[in-house]
């Protein structure tokens, strides 16, 4: 069974607030320059991706029976909010802490995995709908940013940097850490790869 702490809850709505408000700081170009109206729009983009994402690796992680639970980190806002303002987002607002006895390479990695995965059933599912909302200009901005978000999340977290799922995943398995890194950067892209050729 899986049990939220008050805190925990309080600690993942936090987050997805402060990184639905700075994406909108950064993407208020193409709102009129109106970043508060576009917060609802980056809320379900970016909030979705970020808490699914999170709430994988506590599931992932508890079905090999850990305990985990999410927690704030205040300096990764902060920085989320510094670099929106240079005009581009780090964000890092906190992470699934895993406590257990022993956790094998292959339950790392699983567990890890689980959350680049989210996003990129997230990203396919956004890419899919952007195809039956053409007709409103509001769904297919949250379309098109949730698939471009995504995209970017899977790609980023999967990079093989210590702190990164990337890296769990590569220890525990290379192949599959191509191929997932793989599917993630050709999704991320493929925005540019059409623009070039059309």
């Amino acid at each position: 069974m899986v049990n939220f702490t008050t805190h925990e809850i309080r600690d993942i709505l936090i987050s997805m607030l402060v990184i639905a408000g700075v994406f909108a700081y950064v993407f208020r170009g193409i709102n009129q320059g109106d970043f508060i109206s576009l917060i609802p729009v980056t809320l379900v983009a970016v909030g979705f991706g970020f808490v699914f994402h999170e709430l994988a690796h506590k599931f992932m992680a508890i079905k090999y029976g850990f305990y985990a639970e999410y927690r704030l980190w205040v300096e990764g806002l902060v920085l989320a909010m510094v670099t929106a303002a240079l005009g581009f987002v780090f964000a890092a607002p906190g992470a699934v802490y895993i406590h257990g006895e022993y956790i094998s390479k292959e339950e790392n990695g699983k567990i890890s995995i689980a959350g680049p995965l989210t996003n990129i059933a997230l990203a396919a599912i956004f890419f899919v709908l952007i195809q039956f909302v053409s007709a409103s200009t509001l769904l297919t901005l949250i379309c098109s940013l949730g698939f471009m978000i995504n995209s970017f999340l899977a790609f980023f977290n999967l990079l093989p940097v210590a702190m990164l799922d990337g890296a769990k995943v590569l220890k525990w398995n290379p192949v599959i850490w191509i191929v997932t890194i793989g599917i993630a950067f050709i999704m991320m892209a493929y925005p540019y790869i059409l623009q070039y050729f059309y």
